[in-house]
């Protein structure tokens, strides 16, 4: 189970307030992703020896419209 203590802001939030973020949870095995807005909607979980390539492929990826 996920507890609020566990997550952390980006810290590249964007402009204006601030809320335009991602949070992170570091766990043993792998690392959970939310949208800091939407804290109770879906969360990404992705084991950690992929999430170093995982966000390099976000970086790459085209963006859809």
């Amino acid at each position: 189970m996920i507890t609020a203590d566990t997550w952390q802001k980006s810290s590249y939030s964007g402009g204006g307030e601030g809320n335009a973020c991602v949070e992170v949870a570091l766990r043993r095995t792998c690392i959970s992703i939310r949208d800091s807005k939407a804290p109770t909607r879906a969360i990404v979980t992705i084991p950690t020896e992929v999430f170093a390539p995982f966000i390099e492929a976000l970086k790459t990826a085209p963006l859809k419209q």
